[in-house]
Formats: C-alpha cells, structure tokens, sequence
C-alpha cells in the first residue's frame, strides 16, 4: 500500500482468532502492550508495560492475519486491535491496519480515548470501527477508577463525531463504582449527540483478578459482586431510550 511501513515494529501481547466480542462478526484479534490507566478492574494488568509483550514485526503480523483473510470476510468479521491501549503504539498500528485495508479486511480499534491525541489523521483514516471505552461520565469517578482524565476522551469522542467514524461505546458496569444511573443517562445523552450507533454493557466480572496476584499486585475490588442481571437490563434500558442499540 502507498507509504506503507511494513518495517515497523510493535508489542504485542498476544492475539485471539475468531473472537466474537470485539466488533462486527468474527475477529482477528491482536491485544497491545503498554497502557498509561490503571483500571481498578484491569482485567489485563498484563498489558501495562509495553516492553512486557513479544517485539513483532508488521509483516510478519499480517503474514499471519492474511491466512485468514476469507474465514474473516465470510464472516462479515476483520481485525481489531485493543490491548493494552492501542493508542500507546500509534505508528505500528497505522502500518498494522494500512495493511488489513490492503486485504480488504475491516479494522476495529479499541480504545479508552485517554491518548486520542495520538491518533493521526492516517490512523484514522484506515480505522473502519472505533470501540470506545468510556469507563464513566463523572470526572472524579473517572480519576477514581483509572488513574487518568476524562478530558482526553471525550476530545477524541468529539473528533470522531465531527470526522463521521462509526464508533461504538463500551461502559463497563461495575456496582457503587459507575452503576450511578443519571450519570449513566448523561452519558447515553452524550454517546447519542455524538452520533455513536451503538453501545455495549460489559458486566463488571473478576477473571483478571488471578493475574492481579500473579504480578503482585493490590486489587480492590475483591469485595464487588458482578452486578444484577435487573440493573444490567436498568441501564441497557437507558441507553435504548436515548436511541442507541444494544451490541
């Protein structure tokens, strides 16, 4: 492809086929290293430091992406990259999915939006999906959560808004941390001005909470209980009622 860099390097952590959560029909996924959040509930704490994951040459990643080139488009499916934050990696994956358009193959990037500004008009422009994890609506909850600034997000929301890329929401719901149902309908409210289609509920689960301890890590949400299957379908509701869908 024009200007390609088929030279660059990335880390990765590893990579899923036929993974059925991550956007549109089945995925090739391709998980990142390096994060600059800290997500109380990481369940890939794994991930944090880039120079954790395998050095992997672009190439030789798409060499491994083509041999499934038709399973992927049969299935209405491509390749998504997420992490980690994609975002930490900006010039791999640019090359990364400059690559999967040259196969004809849809790109899906997963992103918290806290380094947007790393997303250049080139990245964009071979992103065919963005995911976007908004981890709250509430400034304080968010620092409380992740470590970082809401800001950043919702500058990378309001560009995608303004360039028309199809994006869809994640929200993770996590009981008394970001289950607060007027923030969740300020979000809904602002997930539908900024044109984004659809929204994905993720249940709060403890399944990286293993890997916590493996790395020696303090987790806190030991105590939390994944929540009720009533304010699952509660918020679900709210998004619905601001016109949004449901993933």
């Amino acid at each position: 492809m024009h200007g390609m860099n088929v030279n660059v390097e990335g880390y990765i952590h590893s990579v899923e086929t036929g993974g059925a959560v991550d956007g549109p029909g089945l995925r090739f996924v391709v998980f990142l290293t390096g994060c600059a959040l800290r997500c109380l509930y990481c369940h890939n704490p794994d991930t944090w430091h880039m120079p954790d994951g395998k050095k992997i040459g672009v190439a030789s990643l798409l060499n491994e992406i083509a041999e499934y080139r038709d399973f992927l488009r049969r299935t209405g499916g491509g390749v998504t990259a997420t992490g980690g934050e994609p975002l930490a990696q900006p010039d791999f994956i640019t090359a990364l999915f400059q690559g999967c358009k040259a196969l004809d193959l849809h790109t899906a990037l997963d992103t918290s939006g806290f380094l947007g500004a790393n997303a250049t008009d080139a990245l964009l422009a071979a992103t065919d999906l963005v995911l976007l994890d908004i981890k709250s609506f509430d400034p304080v909850v968010y620092k409380r959560l992740t470590g970082g600034s809401l800001a950043p997000t919702l500058r990378f929301a309001e560009r995608l808004a303004a360039m028309g890329k199809p994006t869809w929401l994640r929200y993770v719901l996590v009981p008394g941390l970001t289950d607060d149902l007027a923030s969740i309908d300020k979000l809904a409210a602002y997930a539908k001005d900024m044109g984004m289609a659809k929204v994905e509920v993720l249940p709060f689960h403890k399944m990286g909470e293993s890997k916590w301890g493996t790395l020696k890590l303090p987790y806190t949400l030991q105590e939390k209980q994944p929540p009720s299957a009533a304010l699952v379908a509660t918020v679900k509701a709210i998004f619905v009622g601001h016109g949004l869908k449901t993933v």
